[in-house]
């Protein structure tokens, strides 16, 4: 086996993990502070796609497209907290499933309304298009580099604002009591508007990193939604180092077993087996490997405290 190719797909596995934790973190923190099943999570991503892609065409420059893109997700997720989610808190989760899911379809229609149902394309920005030799045979492009740049800086923040500051104290005080810390003081509906609001701006992250590389589309929010679950479970409901470890999991499982799953197959069965059988399993490995950390390890591999 190639190893530039393995290394090649390392870094491709890794850059669509830190990509799952950006939507894995705010799915993480909401469900595991507000108690709240949130389905439409994804539809964020998607916004800060559109917006992003919207943004930059108006204003013509990506880091205007990309802070425009962030600050308008994070005003979507904060309306949608106020306007639909916040008498959701006290119900059960089929409820929240329910609502949620209702979410989906509001916000699809409203994309295709405004931009329309064919899929947007936008280019790789000019500072980060083009490759890398990180050694020799080995040409990475530059913009997916930046995305595993991005995504662990964000990890690192996410780290030191959760386990070093006032506000990360609050909202790890709130996932356990929120009872408790409502009545020292604290305005727990504003500290979940916030968070909720958070959460939506790094799922927009995800999504305007996406852009250049996916298609962007109605309903692009929804495989991927299904794929954070998955990190979700692995890593632990409510832990950011869960979800971390989650998602750079999944993403190398699901990478690898996309490009080497057939090859590998070819060598233990008739190649036209193999040609069937193997992108039929590599698709199905994150939800096996779902199964086993399940049996093993209910809570997921890094459970948050107190669960």
């Amino acid at each position: 086996m190639n190893a530039t190719l393995v290394v090649e797909q390392v870094l491709n596995g890794l850059q669509f993990g830190v990509m799952l934790f950006l939507m894995a973190a705010g799915l993480t923190l909401v469900f595991g502070i507000m108690n709240l099943v949130n389905l439409a999570h994804g539809s964020m991503y998607m916004v800060g796609a559109y917006l992003a892609v919207a943004a930059t065409q108006w204003t013509g420059s990506y880091i205007a497209g990309i802070a425009l893109a962030l600050l308008g997700t994070l005003a979507v997720g904060v309306i949608t907290e106020v306007v639909a989610l916040r008498s959701l808190y006290e119900r059960d989760h089929l409820d929240q499933v329910l609502a949620t899911f209702g979410l989906i379809l509001i916000f699809n229609e409203l994309i295709a309304i405004v931009w329309g149902r064919a899929a947007l394309f936008s280019d790789i920005p000019q500072a980060l298009s083009g490759h890398i030799e990180l050694f020799t045979n080995l040409r990475y492009p530059v913009y997916r580099l930046a995305i595993i740049v991005v995504g662990l800086l964000v990890a690192l923040l996410l780290w030191y604002v959760v386990s070093r500051t006032r506000l990360g104290m609050l909202i790890r005080a709130g996932a356990s009591n929120r009872t408790m810390v409502s009545a020292l003081g604290v305005n727990i509906r504003l500290l979940y508007t916030a968070v909720f609001g958070f959460g939506a701006a790094l799922a927009g992250l995800a999504g305007l990193m996406a852009g250049p590389i996916y298609a962007v589309q109605p309903g692009m929010g929804e495989l991927i939604l299904i794929q954070v679950f998955v990190v979700i479970v692995i890593g632990g409901i409510g832990s950011i180092r869960g979800a971390l470890a989650g998602a750079v999991i999944v993403g190398m499982v699901d990478t690898m077993g996309r490009a080497f799953l057939k090859p590998l197959l070819g060598v233990l069965i008739s190649p036209t087996a193999a040609e069937s059988a193997g992108p039929a399993l590599a698709s199905m490995l994150i939800y096996l490997l779902m199964a086993v950390v399940l049996a093993l390890r209910p809570e997921g591999l890094f459970p948050a405290r107190g669960h």
